[in-house]
């Protein structure tokens, strides 16, 4: 019997497959282009073509893994739970996938949305620095996939889909400021970062808290991006010249070149501070961000399909961010990325 189904097989996608297939699961893979080197792997149902023709003959009620890019990843999400399918979403969306709640209730389905790394693990460590100190005055996310040195040019490789780093250069982001949230122009509140082992680097605001500015007690809350210095400079000076496709080559993933990805995720009460740093260079071929954010997806696939989502994983049929996972569920995620070498620090 075939234990999971993946939508999509890009970089995080594949390194999710491989490791469904390392503990042991069966996976059947829809895409529009599927790699030969993952065809012929055993386990694997190669299904490809057009991923709407497709997902209509799915089995039933299967555990599905959306990691389509997000500019489509929403358009499947009401066909999966209408068919009463449990979800693992890390297609990163504007939309809000809770306007989908009462389908899935209706249906049974359960559909966990934004399980990558930020968001996804900064959610789950901010449930837990909640849960520690009780209710917060301020949460600082601060997160970046980098190459390890900085170059004359971009500084930078897109490791996930560069149109998802355009949207999040240009939507305004929501903030919490003293319990109120707020819009304001992305890339703004810029400064410099020390980033253990690697140096200074450039911190600045743009969209990714989502679900936690509603679901985390905080009066305070932001999440930045990091970056070599330079890099936006450059993206505020030259992208309106620019058209896309010269950004997606300028920006293509060279898996030949050094990287990492860091997570910093601080939490304060009026007494207490809770620090993790999460941090990852990379192992066997596979890209940092695509470990730390394919970890994440993996283990709560991995909750879904072993433990289930209801039981295992303290959910009710409906949508849920990362959050709302139980305890068990999010140390279970925690040690499966500890077991595949992502770095955790927590002070």
């Amino acid at each position: 019997m075939t234990s999971a189904i993946a939508l999509g097989c890009g970089l995080v996608g594949h390194f999710v497959i491989e490791r469904l297939l390392e503990y042991g699961h069966e996976v059947i893979v829809l895409d529009l282009n599927i790699p030969e080197e993952l065809k012929v792997k055993q386990g694997i149902d190669a299904r490809q073509g057009d991923v709407f023709e497709n997902i209509t003959q799915l089995p039933e009620k299967s555990v599905v893994i959306n990691m389509l890019p997000g500019r489509i990843g929403d358009r499947v999400r009401p066909i999966l739970l209408k068919a009463g399918h449990h979800v693992v979403d890390l297609a990163f969306t504007a939309e809000d996938p809770h306007q989908y709640q009462q389908l899935a209730v209706e249906n049974g389905a359960v559909l966990l949305w934004d399980v990558g790394i930020a968001p996804g693990m900064s959610n789950m460590l901010a449930k837990k620095a909640s849960e520690l100190l009780g209710d917060l005055e301020t949460v600082t996310i601060k997160v970046g996939g980098n190459p390890t040195k900085p170059d004359s040019g971009w500084s930078y490789m897109a490791p996930f889909s560069p149109s998802d780093v355009i949207e999040e250069y240009t939507r305004p982001a929501r903030i919490m400021v003293e319990n109120e949230i707020c819009e304001v122009p992305a890339i703004t509140e810029r400064h410099m970062i020390e980033v253990e082992g690697y140096g200074q680097m450039e911190a600045f605001l743009t969209d990714g808290l989502r679900s936690v500015l509603t679901t985390i007690p905080a009066a305070n809350m932001k999440e930045f991006t990091v970056r070599w210095p330079g890099h936006i400079d450059k993206w505020l000076n030259e992208s309106e010249s620019l058209d896309e496709e010269e950004l997606l080559r300028a920006w293509k993933f060279d898996s030949s070149r050094e990287e990492f990805t860091w997570l910093e995720v601080v939490a304060k009460s009026v007494q207490n501070q809770k620090r993790w740093v999460v941090q990852d260079a990379g192992q066997n071929g596979d890209g940092s961000m695509a470990r730390t954010t394919g970890l994440v997806t993996a283990a709560c696939a991995l909750q879904f399909i072993n433990k289930g989502p209801l039981d295992g994983c303290g959910l009710s049929p409906g949508i849920h961010p990362p959050e709302a996972l139980n305890g068990r569920a999010i140390d279970a995620v925690i040690q499966m990325m500890k077991q595949h070498g992502v770095q955790f620090t927590e002070d």
